[in-house]
């Protein structure tokens, strides 16, 4: 453990121990400590430079089944004596919670159980200001000199952030974690025919340094994606089979998650609920949340609660095999824990994914669009159209118009729907293009049919 590390959980263990001794039946404390730099120019000039580093303490108390979460900044022992305090003074003000509870210590894990995950990169942290600045101007400059066309920039960001944590329950167990985290975003505009500005941009990000993509590489393909938006027009209304790219297939799999969650289950604001061990998608779609892959953006070794961090295979060839639960939407379910809980800042526990999934298919890119006589390839999408509890989908979308199995004409301004269980249910093929830059993560997709809305 770095010496960080052993202060958060000097801190923890204190703020635990005399949580206790207060009366508490539960204590449970999460110490956090990380720090953030971001860099952004635009058209070559700094346009701003960020650092601020952050440390806090939260608490989750339990007498009986009476709960209270709290949480400080203030980390002096005055600072820490006045969270508990507190904390018990709202636990005893709460009603009482029959499915309020601490996970079953047998269940809890050991910390030498824990995984390395490699996670964490000490050469983040030598990345300072000038070199932020550096990565972000050559991003930019290699969009900007890709074409005449690009006439203007919405900037470009590079940030890195790095951070420790400590987990320290009075079940007994005590676990500690740190990663980083860097990326690049370039976002160049290009002036089309008509006058109209079209913007684009492209990002890469990594847990490693080393392992993030090129300045001028990232600029490069922010370019080429903003150029090939010039000159996009509406399509006709009709039905046709819809691509989604890996960025909007993202946005389709993150509306999954949603639905899967132990919260929206015994809330009933899921329409998949009551649907466990029933066909909700196609046979090609199988979705896992496996927080274990190392240096992925969503790993861990252990969960929110200390339950040792697994794989669950939330949909298995179309049939959805379970929830992702903490202990206690599990309760109320009358399930058992998938040891997904997740636990932020305050100390507050709820269900949530990890690395959340779509897993590849065997085709490329290019047989899946080379098998698609005519349809709409999907690189954007825009607005918020979901309901959760019907499945009804609906938003804006631009992309490219599939002709003979080629991308030709850019599209923009059309509107895809199509209930949530009909699209999954119509996936009819997914590509091998698997790239895990963000937690939830999906290849290029095809669903065999949607509703288009255009002119």
């Amino acid at each position: 453990m770095s010496a960080a590390q052993n202060e958060l959980l000097e801190r923890a263990t204190r703020v635990v121990e005399r949580a206790q001794r207060a009366g508490a039946d539960v204590a449970e404390a999460t110490a956090r400590q990380g720090s953030h730099l971001s860099a952004k120019v635009r058209m070559r000039e700094p346009e701003l430079v960020e650092e601020a580093g952050s440390r806090s303490v939260g608490l989750r108390v339990m007498i009986s089944q009476q709960v209270a979460v709290t949480y400080t900044s203030d980390l002096s022992t005055r600072g820490l004596d006045r969270l508990v305090d507190d904390a018990i003074e709202l636990a005893r003000l709460s009603e009482a919670d029959p499915f309020a509870g601490p996970p079953d210590p047998s269940q809890l894990s050991d910390e030498r159980e824990h995984v390395e995950l490699k996670l964490y990169d000490p050469n983040m942290g030598d990345v300072g200001s000038g070199a932020a600045l550096a990565r972000a101007t050559a991003g930019e400059a290699a969009a900007l000199g890709a074409s005449s066309r690009i006439t203007n920039s919405d900037g470009a960001t590079f940030t890195r952030a790095s951070g420790s944590s400590v987990l320290v329950t009075s079940g007994g167990f005590t676990g500690t974690s740190r990663g980083t985290y860097a990326s690049l975003v370039v976002r160049p505009v290009a002036e089309d025919e008509d006058g109209k500005k079209r913007a684009g941009g492209y990002w890469a990000a990594r847990r490693h340094l080393a392992a993030l993509e090129g300045a001028a590489a990232v600029g490069e393909e922010a370019a080429r994606r903003t150029l090939r938006k010039l000159g996009a027009t509406k399509l006709d209304t009709t039905e046709l089979p819809v691509v989604f790219d890996p960025d909007a297939g993202r946005a389709i799999l993150g509306l999954v998650a949603g639905c899967v969650r132990g919260g929206a289950i015994w809330r009933k604001s899921s329409y998949l609920a009551g649907r466990l061990h029933s066909k909700v998608a196609s046979n090609l779609v199988t979705i896992v949340d496996d927080p274990l892959i190392p240096r992925a953006p969503g790993s861990r070794a252990f969960d929110g609660e200390g339950l040792l961090s697994r794989k669950n295979v939330v949909i298995d060839k179309g049939t959805l095999e379970t929830y992702l639960l903490d202990s206690y939407s599990a309760r109320k379910l009358e399930l058992k824990s998938t040891a997904s809980a997740s636990r932020g800042a305050s100390g507050g526990v709820g269900a949530s994914t990890s690395n959340f999934i779509l897993q590849r298919g065997d085709s490329t890119v290019d047989d899946l669009l080379g098998s698609t006589k005519r349809g709409l390839y999907v690189t954007e999408m825009m607005g918020f159209g979901f309901n959760a509890v019907t499945g009804d989908f609906s938003r804006g979308a631009a992309g490219f118009l599939i002709e003979d199995g080629e991308l030709t004409r850019p599209i923009n301004e059309v509107t895809i729907s199509l209930p949530l269980d009909d699209l999954l249910s119509r996936i009819d093929a997914i590509a091998d293009d698997l790239d895990q830059r963000t937690a939830i993560a999906t290849p290029t997709f095809r669903v065999s049919s949607m509703t288009i809305a255009g002119r």
